[in-house]
């Protein structure tokens, strides 16, 4: 798959008053598939334009509810297992190159809200980095190491 393209994504660690961070389980699986908001970008768009449209679409939390923290300093990749890649995507894409925002939730937890038009999420909960580190799928695991270190979390 390494002669494949990376698809251009933007990701959002989204942490409360806690430290708590945002982890939503991936609607239409049978197993758990836990992770935080992430999508594609749109042909032109800006990253950090990106993360935030991708997390209003995905748990309905606006920009006027965060406060912008930090943004990654630089593209971070990872590779899908060859099953994803030829399966899902068709061979289109060998994996994710994605900016990742880090933004702070102040508002109350009732302003997310997953049941809108093509929902993603079937379900979410705060969790510690530890949690998420366990609970993702495996192969995501790297870059999740890496933006929480970027981030100081």
């Amino acid at each position: 798959m390494a002669d494949l393209p990376y698809r251009p994504c933007a990701g959002v660690v989204l942490t409360n008053a806690d430290g708590r961070i945002f982890a939503g389980q991936r609607a239409g699986f049978d197993t758990p598939a836990w992770q935080m908001p992430q999508g594609g970008l749109d042909k032109g768009e800006d990253p950090l334009d990106a993360a935030y449209r991708e997390l209003e679409e995905e748990t309905g939390v606006g920009r006027d509810h965060v406060t912008f923290v930090a943004q990654t300093t630089d593209w971070l990749t990872y590779d899908f297992p060859p099953e994803l890649a030829l399966g899902r995507w068709k061979g289109k894409y060998g994996g994710q190159k994605q900016m990742w925002a880090h933004l702070q939730l102040d508002a109350p937890d009732s302003v997310i809200n997953l049941t809108h038009k093509d929902v993603e999420f079937s379900d979410w909960r705060w969790m510690t980095k530890r949690d998420i580190l366990t609970a993702i799928v495996p192969f995501k695991r790297g870059i999740y190491k890496a933006i929480f270190k970027e981030f100081g979390l």
